[in-house]
């Protein structure tokens, strides 16, 4: 009776299978920004992924020191028009070390993308478990999740994530570490959004329908409620990717991030602060990357959320596109 009550499509929850994708990807093709936004995202992951291969062409890497490359006379400025680029160096050197800045700035992408891709993956796994298991479990289970989760939330961010990487050993692995932190303190939103929407799934047709032929819980959890609730999860997961880039770089920043010689575009940017006159190359580079970074995945994220819940109006929209939809 299950099977039959699923193969119609319930109020407010996508149809699933390839009719689903083949939706999803003709709304998201109508969001010119979206998919600007996805090119830029598509390249800047290949570029973290070729990193290796990028600094190979060119001859370089990010941790040797060319001491010849720059003026000890003048404080380290690099020698040479433009901070010091040449056909060996595609973007100059960094002041006083002479470490090759492009091997720097796409090294530093692979470490900025990976640790922010993999706190967003701890992120969503905790936040999804937890909400379901508060909608499905008893009232007491419930309450006692949701008060846990409340605390979660409430805690801040920052702080927390500066007193845990201070106290931790410099010898465990820093990207894995500044992963670990920022996923298993801020999962507590997309949590309280996944408890909202089991919640709601549990009163339809075919979730009753489904208890009734005598699946159990878990069954109904993995069969009937995680493909309903996969829109707003993937949608929040778009929008936290680039929240904790800004993350990992201000804790990088800080210092209690990404520890030298491995590169990352915050500990770039914490560097490069006494250099911005001398050299602005090496402050506008990470910076530039990190602002593009940010703005793309940003775009992208708010074209997913639309093409996924057609009914909500693109934040991105303004003008014309208002008196489109109103005309409509």
């Amino acid at each position: 009776m299950s099977e039959a009550v699923i193969a119609v499509e319930a109020p407010g929850v996508p149809a699933p299978g390839a009719s689903g994708a083949r939706q999803f990807w003709r709304r998201l093709r109508t969001q010119r920004a979206a998919l600007v936004a996805a090119v830029v995202v598509a390249l800047l992951v290949l570029v973290a992924l070729a990193a290796p291969l990028l600094t190979a062409v060119e001859g370089q890497d990010p941790t040797t020191y060319h001491p010849s490359l720059v003026d000890s006379a003048r404080g380290g400025v690099p020698i040479g028009p433009f901070g010091g680029v040449s056909a060996d160096h595609w973007l100059g050197v960094e002041p006083q070390t002479g470490r090759d800045l492009f091997a720097r700035l796409v090294h530093g992408a692979r470490v900025s993308l990976g640790v922010a891709l993999a706190a967003t993956v701890v992120q969503v796994t905790i936040g999804v478990v937890v909400g379901v298991a508060a909608a499905l479990g008893s009232r007491w289970v419930d309450q006692l999740l949701s008060r846990f989760t409340d605390v979660i939330v409430a805690m801040p961010l920052m702080i927390m994530a500066l007193a845990l990487l201070a106290i931790v050993p410099s010898s465990f692995p820093r990207p894995v570490l500044v992963a670990l932190v920022i996923g298993l303190i801020a999962w507590g939103n997309i949590a309280k959004i996944v408890r909202a929407q089991t919640l709601t799934l549990k009163g339809l047709d075919y979730v009753a329908a489904a208890r009734l032929s005598g699946w159990g819980t878990w069954r109904i959890a993995r069969r009937e409620l995680l493909p309903g609730i996969a829109a707003p999860v993937i949608t929040y997961a778009a929008l936290l990717v680039p929240v904790n880039i800004s993350v990992e770089a201000a804790l990088s920043f800080l210092g209690v991030g990404v520890k030298p010689p491995t590169p990352s575009w915050g500990q770039m940017l914490t560097a490069a602060d006494v250099w911005y006159q001398a050299a602005p190359q090496y402050l506008l580079l990470p910076a530039g990357a990190l602002f593009v970074t940010v703005l793309a995945l940003t775009v992208l994220g708010d074209g997913v959320r639309t093409a996924l819940d057609p009914r909500a109006a693109s934040r991105l929209r303004v003008g014309t596109g208002r008196k489109r939809e109103a005309k409509a």
